[in-house]
């Protein structure tokens, strides 16, 4: 007879005529009087009490053993199973994710995330950058670079302005008495100075 799984953890209990939370003793004596009611050799022509064996006997090991019972006496057959597929520690993790208001929050996260990349997708590809961004970020060939600032090396409109540092001892005044840039020219790059 195939049993249906169960959060409630009694029927283990009830196979072996006791209540549940039954100390580890009563479980031992429960099972040694059923074992050799039902035991297959002294009921040769009963197969129902093959059965009822197999079922006492799988009582007593889930019962016997303190970590399955524990299991048991919380999570039910559920509670097994789930212990047989992701092992003892994951079982409250099982049971946590399973719960209505996790899977909601699951969800509202879920949409959240994806409106928030979806977003920024959308800006970073350019659904959401104006023509000025565009023309900013515009692809440039560096071969067209290097010629742009070849033109520009050549028509001598290149200079560079820095400001002098805040020590009075090397600034530089003009004629009115104001704080005069420091020019430099830059070197040519063709070689020659």
């Amino acid at each position: 007879m195939e049993r249906k799984m169960s959060t409630a953890g009694e029927s283990l209990y009830q196979v072996l005529n006791l209540e549940k939370g039954a100390p580890p003793e009563d479980i031992k004596k429960a099972y040694r009087k059923l074992a050799l009611k039902y035991h297959p050799d002294k009921n040769p022509d009963n197969p129902e009490a093959v059965d009822k064996f197999k079922e006492i006997n799988n009582a007593n090991s889930i019962l016997s053993d303190e970590n399955k019972r524990k299991i048991y006496d919380e999570y039910g057959s559920m509670g097994l199973y789930a212990a047989e597929q992701f092992g003892e520690d994951g079982v409250k993790y099982y049971f946590l994710m399973s719960k209505c208001w996790f899977k909601a929050l699951l969800v509202c996260c879920t949409i959240s995330t994806c409106c928030c990349c979806c977003f920024c997708c959308c800006f970073c590809c350019g659904v959401g950058k104006s023509a000025e961004d565009e023309e900013s970020c515009a692809y440039m060939d560096p071969e067209d670079l290097e010629a742009e600032i070849r033109e520009q090396d050549t028509a001598g409109d290149h200079v560079i302005i820095t400001q002098p540092s805040s020590d009075t001892s090397d600034r530089a005044f003009t004629s009115s008495g104001e704080i005069a840039p420091i020019v430099i020219q830059p070197q040519a790059t063709n070689g020659t100075s």
